[in-house]
């Protein structure tokens, strides 16, 4: 195959306030050749076509194009300092753990016994599983999913699947384990496995118990007894998609949705990129997308309010599709309950949070709900994990399903030591206290498939507030 059968040329739509020509090598690596009338033309190679490389060449086009400088190379001041968090794994403690202990969840399995359950991406073997007696030094004792054994529900294959998220829990005599993986159609899903030991082997089900986008699931057994599933409906992952192809059909609603010029060229240059976007794997679309995300997040509230203005205005099939993408803004966490057997759900699935808080942007994620003092305490992440914007919120409630009374400020936030602390998890400690767990990446180094350090703090639940517990 020849360099120009390989090369697919792009140029904006008439309309748009600006216009790009793009040229890109789809194969790997990939070469970009980007250009505007009266500048400069920009040649760019990306080696691998990983989140890192995308980052450096949105940070090349901020500086030639004038478009949006990717967030993730442009830190915010940190929101505090000197934070009580004590790392606990901040390196691979066997070769086949490839990313590190991002989305950990971290489990009590005996008198002095933890297990450690942390996010694979596209590695061979899905879900490592560590085993600690002080949770301080610890040991790989196998995995979920050894390669070859996934789910034939779960795609696999490098860049292809993304198996997130695992979360165990000891349910009567059996230790049952929730997940999330990506389907033959790329779409996520969140599937069950059972096993007789805290090590596996784990059986998964022949399905997944819920499709349809979603991800981080939580298993919550109420002061009843009764087994609930927790899990994030996934809209942040699909409007970005459907965004850049409305604009791509109308390019002259740029102007309409984005005040800052910033802005502005960020969007046009992602609708003329959409027609090759949209052949790619979802995890790089998401890299190619990204500044567009953070385009319309900068003013959140007030893009939402231009969304709606517009789609006020549209008709037909763009109206609806203007709604779905305003729907689609906002994340809900979903709890609903399962059977005694956890083989289905039964009745109709609550909504137990939205984003509505600043802080938060455009998603919350990552659930746990700790039973405490008579009330279900809940921790949540929120913003864009691949950023330090990412951080914890709380919130409190008298029952499994709500209504959920969140905090006001941010619980954990980046700090000059950690970036994006998030996807929390909750177990006693040896000390008897409760520890709160949780990943963060390095300054600098935030992203997908960048390695994420395991940290801890002591936490206390008082008055239906959750805190830091600085008590000796």
């Amino acid at each position: 195959m020849n360099a120009e059968a390989t090369a697919l040329r792009l140029r904006t739509p008439p309309g748009a306030p600006f216009t790009f020509e793009v040229s890109v090598d789809r194969r790997t690596p990939r070469s970009f050749h980007l250009s505007e009338p009266g500048q400069d033309a920009l040649r760019h190679e990306l080696a691998r076509a990983e989140q890192t490389d995308y980052l450096d060449l949105f940070e090349a086009l901020a500086r030639t194009f004038g478009t949006r400088t990717p967030l993730a190379r442009t830190p915010p001041p940190p929101r505090r300092r000197g934070l009580p968090l004590r790392p606990l794994l901040t390196e691979a403690v066997a070769p086949e753990i490839l990313y590190g202990y991002g989305d950990p969840c971290v489990v009590r399995v005996g008198e002095r016994a933890w297990r450690l359950l942390v996010t694979s991406n596209d590695a061979p073997n899905a879900f490592p599983i560590l085993a600690s007696n002080d949770l301080a030094t610890w040991r790989l004792t196998g995995f979920v999913f050894p390669e070859g054994r996934a789910p034939a529900w779960a795609l696999t294959g490098s860049n292809r699947a993304d198996f997130w998220a695992p979360e165990m829990h000891r349910v009567g005599e059996a230790y049952w384990l929730c997940f999330t993986a990506r389907m033959q159609d790329r779409s996520l899903a969140i599937g069950l496995a059972r096993g007789a030991s805290p090590d596996g082997p784990f059986e998964a089900d022949e399905a997944p118990i819920v499709t349809g986008d979603v991800i981080d699931p939580h298993l919550l057994v109420d002061a009843h007894g009764a087994p609930w599933l927790v899990w994030k409906k996934d809209d942040n992952g699909v409007w970005p998609g459907r965004l850049a192809a409305l604009l791509h059909r109308e390019p002259a609603w740029v102007r309409e949705l984005f005040a800052a010029r910033e802005d502005q060229r960020t969007a046009v240059l992602a609708l003329t990129l959409w027609p090759w976007v949209e052949t790619l794997e979802p995890m790089e679309q998401f890299f190619v997308l990204q500044p567009l995300i953070e385009a319309a997040t900068a003013e959140f509230t007030h893009f939402a309010e231009r969304l709606e203005r517009l789609r006020a205005r549209a008709r037909g099939a763009e109206a609806e599709e203007i709604a779905t993408i305003s729907r689609a803004l906002r994340t809900r966490i979903l709890a609903q309950r399962l059977s005694a057997d956890g083989r289905r759900l039964e009745g109709e699935p609550a909504i137990l949070l939205e984003n509505d808080q600043p802080w938060e942007a455009h998603l919350i994620e990552g659930v746990w709900i700790t039973q405490e003092g008579g009330r279900y305490h809940l921790l949540y992440a929120g913003n864009d994990f691949s950023t330090a914007q990412y951080g914890i919120g709380a919130a409190v409630a008298d029952a499994p399903t709500g209504p959920y009374r969140k905090s006001s400020e941010v619980f954990l936030a980046s700090s000059e030591e950690w970036w994006g602390p998030g996807h929390p998890s909750v177990a006693v400690g040896a000390d008897g206290r409760h520890h709160v767990f949780l990943h963060a990446f390095r300054p600098g180094v935030a992203g997908y498939k960048a390695f994420r350090a395991l940290l801890s703090a002591p936490i206390r639940f008082e008055g239906g507030v959750v805190s830091l517990d600085r008590s000796v």
